[in-house]
């Protein structure tokens, strides 16, 4: 006998697969843009004009067919529209492809995955943010956020290093946020140039800019080496390491616990953060 399927079956099952975060999307370029020699910001669009759903600090794995996927930070907050932003480095193979896309072109994406970061634990609370280099990508989403939903956090202060005035990203975001009443935004950079008028040293060279509470909740994105003396830092203040929160995300891979590249001792990166307590993790050397 031939078989038949209900409406309703067929309409629950095309659902199923549209909400399926393991299965990739199409999702459209619809604007580029060459932030350093290295970095492209790209503002993308699912191409069936859903909304993706997600949290801040949370990773796409995005992709080409025949290249490959990496994991990418979302670089945007949720709340924004229908579209969100990631920020590819060329550094291999599927990113250099990636690069090459322009404005009209598609890639695919998966997700979101991971936790993202605890914002019931910053809201009502002093919020620092304290971002190097590419570190500022992911925690991108979290500044959108908290702009954009103002009233529920109290002090907004921003640390923001990069090696020199040529590696900085998001121009347009920095030239708002040194004006802005909304954030307390402090920059630096490694290497100075005739055209830098700014402060010139490493991250932790902020903290005499201004004073922090212990009470602050301080989330923390950028190269290994920073964590270290940038925590050391936040301890002289007597910030409690339960609020401290790192964002591992570099060391994420398939996104999914599978291939075990992320995996530090009991922890999986990718299912169990890529965002962290600095007390959950404090006891694992090679975390940081």
């Amino acid at each position: 006998m031939p078989t038949t399927t209900c409406a309703c079956g067929g309409k629950a099952a095309a659902k199923d697969v549209k909400d399926n975060i393991f299965l990739p999307k199409e999702a459209k370029i619809v604007r580029v843009e060459k932030t350093t020699e290295m970095e492209r910001i790209f503002t993308l669009r699912l191409a069936d004009e859903s909304q993706m759903k997600f949290e801040p600090g949370q990773i796409l794995e995005v992709g080409l067919m025949g290249y490959g996927e990496i994991p990418l930070g979302l670089a945007s907050s949720p709340t924004r529209e229908k579209t969100f932003d990631i920020v590819v480095r060329s550094v291999g193979r599927v990113s250099q492809a990636l690069n090459r896309l322009q404005q009209g072109d598609t890639l695919l994406v998966r997700g979101p995955w991971g936790k993202g970061f605890p914002l019931e634990n910053l809201r009502g609370h002093d919020l620092l943010i304290i971002a190097g280099g590419i570190g500022l990508c992911p925690t991108r989403s979290l500044i959108q956020y908290a702009l954009d939903r103002r009233k529920e956090f109290k002090r907004f202060i921003l640390f923001y290093g990069a090696r020199d005035p040529q590696q900085q990203l998001f121009l347009a975001d920095l030239a708002d946020w040194r004006k802005s009443q909304d954030v307390e935004y402090h920059e630096t950079v490694d290497r100075g140039d005739p055209t830098w008028k700014g402060n010139v040293g490493v991250i932790t060279s902020l903290f005499s800019k201004t004073k922090i509470d212990p009470g602050t909740r301080v989330v923390i994105c950028g190269p290994p080496i920073m964590f270290k003396f940038v925590i050391r830092e936040l301890e002289k203040l007597g910030v409690a390491r339960a609020n401290i929160y790192l964002d591992l995300e570099r060391r994420m891979k398939c996104g999914v616990g599978k291939c075990g590249h992320c995996q530090i001792n009991d922890k999986y990166v990718c299912t169990d953060g890529p965002v962290f307590a600095f007390s959950e993790i404090e006891h694992l050397e090679e975390a940081i």
